[in-house]
């Protein structure tokens, strides 16, 4: 039941306000002081407080000053029966929800009661939603790679300085700019992300510039760009590797002048953005061959963030596999599903050239294919094929099978196989490891696995049936093929 107190030094308005909150079925506490309602607080927080902005000999505006400490604190209503404008500006800039005055009727108590209390719930609402989005930007690991990084950016985020991040494709880029904007001064700001690589060229200039309309054919109205939305915010660049030069100019331009001109504009607007960029590129050795202008990197790359690959923090595996876990599971549902000792050294073995985007999507995938509920090193091979053959990374001249009878080469070629191995079973390996690999990188999708394969889906689930059971396909006839 919501929870509302009342704390107001005369015992009538106290009298009347709980009679008025009882009859709409609110539970309500009183109190004639501000010890008093401060300690109503601490031993049952209220959602909405309507606090008197004269308790006695207190100020009722402090009320506000002491409740901000507090994890989850009440929305607040300050009445008064001498009130000014001073008064009002001074009690909603220190966090008040509302301010009314005395004598006031009981529709316009009622009216503010419940706005505030929306109010409220729409801020534990976008608290929360935060709280799940920094959860899923979160860093993972206590690798040293993973702890010099997230010291860095610790160190890098309260400053107003841009930043340019490096780094393979799947380590987390995002993440990192992210983890900056968090926190930064500018985190109560929009976080506006930019993929240079996924926009034409001809519509970038739009998209980060804006436009006016009739700047162009189809520009039927006014448009901010992403400069403009990112405002009081963090820019994040992504793939900025990728931008034409003509539009690296522009962006130059822009961002030594802090100021824009929207296309088929003539107004100067000014610019207030941190901007933050990522590549996957050499953009030196771009440089050196005239794809990359020299003066926008050095503009950018005010400080430079490299994000280390997977390979280099295999420690790491183990808590991400627990974290992706979790995250899939509260997200989409999957049964949630254990790991064996076994599977994780498994997957620990691995250089995962896909990094930890490559790893999400393992993890995705054994959730829903592997049948029990732990996972065991027998599980890996559909979703990762060759994983079953422990150290084959370590020891590509090895030609033996690998645990549970894998082929130890998944890919579409014969090599890795014994040179003296009968025709029959050198079949049934190429075939078990090129099936298994279209069902990899059809990211353990059967259906279209089946269509790329050219199979039947019910003679595709059939084949692996039979594969997870250890048994020949040659018992079964060709029917896959």
């Amino acid at each position: 039941m919501t929870h509302i107190l009342v704390a107001d030094d005369e015992a009538g308005i106290r009298e009347t306000l709980s009679s008025i909150f009882r009859d709409e079925g609110y539970r309500v506490s009183v109190a004639a002081s501000l010890d008093e309602a401060l300690r109503i607080g601490e031993v049952d927080p209220p959602d909405l407080a309507l606090v008197d902005v004269w308790l006695g000999e207190d100020d009722g505006l402090s009320y506000l000053q002491e409740i901000a400490r507090l994890p989850d604190p009440p929305a607040v209503v300050v009445m008064s029966g001498h009130g000014t404008i001073d008064t009002a500006v001074k009690a909603l800039k220190s966090g008040a929800a509302d301010y009314i005055e005395k004598p006031f009727s009981l529709d316009r108590v009622l009216t503010v009661a419940a706005n505030a209390l929306k109010l409220r719930g729409l801020e534990r609402e976008n608290r929360a939603l935060r709280e799940k989005v920094s959860a899923r930007y979160e860093m993972v690991g206590d690798s040293p790679a993973i702890e010099a990084l997230r010291e860095l950016v610790a160190r890098v985020a309260p400053t107003e300085g841009w930043v340019l991040i490096t780094g393979e494709n799947g380590t987390g880029k995002e993440l990192v700019a992210r983890s900056l904007h968090e926190g930064s001064v500018r985190r109560s700001g929009p976080f506006v992300d930019v993929n240079c690589a996924a926009i034409p060229e001809t519509l970038i200039e739009s998209e980060l510039f804006g436009h006016e309309k009739g700047a162009f054919t189809g520009a039927l109205s006014r448009r901010p760009g992403k400069f403009e939305q990112a405002s009081g915010g963090v820019l994040f660049l992504d793939e900025i590797g990728d931008m034409a030069l003509s539009t690296q100019a522009r962006v130059l331009r822009v961002l030594q002048e802090r100021q824009l001109t929207r296309i088929g504009g003539t107004r100067s607007i000014p610019v207030d953005v941190r901007v933050v960029a990522a590549t996957n590129r050499d953009l030196p050795g771009m440089i050196a061959r005239k794809e990359f202008r020299e003066d926008l990197f050095y503009r950018l790359n005010v400080v430079s963030i490299r994000v280390p690959p997977l390979r280099e923090r295999l420690s790491d595996i183990p808590i991400l596999v627990e974290h992706f876990v979790e995250i899939l599971c509260r997200d989409f549902g999957h049964r949630p599903k254990l790991f064996s000792r076994e599977a994780l050294e498994a997957l620990c073995e691995r250089t995962w050239p896909g990094n930890v985007r490559e790893l999400k999507n393992t993890v995705e995938r054994l959730l829903i294919l592997a049948p029990g509920p732990v996972i065991e090193v027998r599980d890996l091979e559909p979703a990762i094929p060759g994983t079953t053959d422990r150290g084959a990374e370590a020891s590509r001249g090895e030609t033996g099978e690998g645990r549970g009878g894998s082929p130890p080469d998944p890919g579409p070629g014969a090599s890795g196989m014994e040179p003296d191995l009968p025709l029959r079973e050198a079949r049934d390996r190429f075939e078990r490891g090129y099936v298994l690999g279209v069902l990899a990188r059809c990211e353990g999708n059967i259906a279209r696995a089946a269509q790329r394969l050219g199979m039947d889906r019910t003679s595709l689930h059939r084949r692996i049936r039979q594969w997870e059971g250890g048994s020949s396909s040659e018992e079964e006839g060709d029917s896959a093929s």
